[in-house]
């Protein structure tokens, strides 16, 4: 009598597939959650701390004040912001061209033997930690633009924000390469075929095809040098003033004190009052709808006026 040994059950692999999918399903759901229930629950904090603050502080003399003092419990946001605006202005004139410019040279003029050279490059430079360059500000900047006859104070404004520009560098060249490198060859080889020159094909055709992703890439540098904390903290000074229109050059050679800045030094005295304390998540919820709000112009800049192309 022959025994037949039992085949596999090839009705449960169907059923066993299924439950390792749905398990898959959900544990990457929990990870997306996560992030979201990280991102609300840090708003929601802010919020309820600043809330605490502008109960005690009515808020147009926060947001219109033009002192900012711990010791005497007077919390204007107006020269902190003026420090964050200098900033911010000044990194944006030395970075966004700059950054443009290597994203045009990477995409349209550098043979793949320069770009695998350049592109590590930039990335390099984006991993350096910002301390060091705020480090770097103070030790080598400020003391060459004395040298060269710029009257800065040892903390100014313009070294700083010569550091944060470079530091979002990589940002912009990298985001905007990655945009006009999208563009598709078909159009280039139109503008050559209509007998344009290769820079008038990357100024005429290239860039403009790319303008969302370059665009994007311009509000979300600003936002990282808005955001940015430890050159500023090492190198700006921490003294909040408010712009001194009467002599607009004067400021960048004065020392300043950005909101990242402000926080960091109430976070770090030795003795602040609880007004004081929750004066750092007003000024940190401010930050917060302010990068908010730039990183939802991007998004709309780049739905906008994005091109699709077959």
């Amino acid at each position: 009598m022959s025994t037949e040994t039992p085949g596999p059950d090839i009705t449960s692999r169907p059923s066993g597939r299924a439950a390792r999918e749905r398990m898959y399903r959900y544990v990457l759901l929990m990870c997306a959650a996560t992030s979201i229930l990280v991102t609300v629950s840090i708003v929601v904090l802010l919020a309820r701390d600043a809330i605490t603050f502008f109960t005690l502080v009515n808020p147009v003399n926060f947001f219109t004040g033009t002192e900012f003092l711990i010791s005497r419990d007077v919390y204007g946001l107006l020269p902190l912001l003026s420090g964050t605006l200098l900033v911010t202005v000044i990194s944006a004139v030395i970075a966004l061209p700059t950054g443009l410019a290597a994203a045009v040279y990477l995409s349209e003029y550098a043979s793949s033997r320069m770009r695998s050279v350049l592109k590590p490059g930039l990335e390099i430079l984006a991993g350096i930690p910002t301390v060091v360059y705020g480090i770097f500000a103070l030790v080598y900047v400020t003391p060459f633009l004395q040298s060269i006859g710029l009257p800065v104070n040892t903390f100014n404004i313009l070294s700083a924000s010569i550091m944060v520009g470079i530091m979002i560098i990589p940002m912009v060249s990298s985001l905007s390469e990655d945009a006009m490198s999208a563009v598709p060859d078909s159009l280039r080889q139109a503008g050559y075929g209509m007998g344009a020159t290769k820079f008038e094909v990357t100024t005429g055709v290239v860039v403009p095809a790319a303008a969302s992703g370059i665009f994007s890439s311009f509000i979300l540098a600003l936002s990282r040098a808005i955001g940015e904390t430890m050159i500023v903290v090492v190198a700006a000074g921490s003294r909040p003033r408010m712009l001194n229109l009467s002599d607009p050059l004067a400021n960048i050679y004065q020392g300043y004190q950005p909101m990242t800045a402000a926080m960091v030094q109430i976070n770090s005295a030795d003795t602040v009052s609880q007004l004081g304390f929750t004066s750092l998540f007003a000024i940190g919820l401010t930050l917060f709808v302010i990068t908010f709000l730039l990183n939802l112009l991007s998004n709309r800049i780049a739905a906008r006026y994005r091109e699709e192309y077959e």
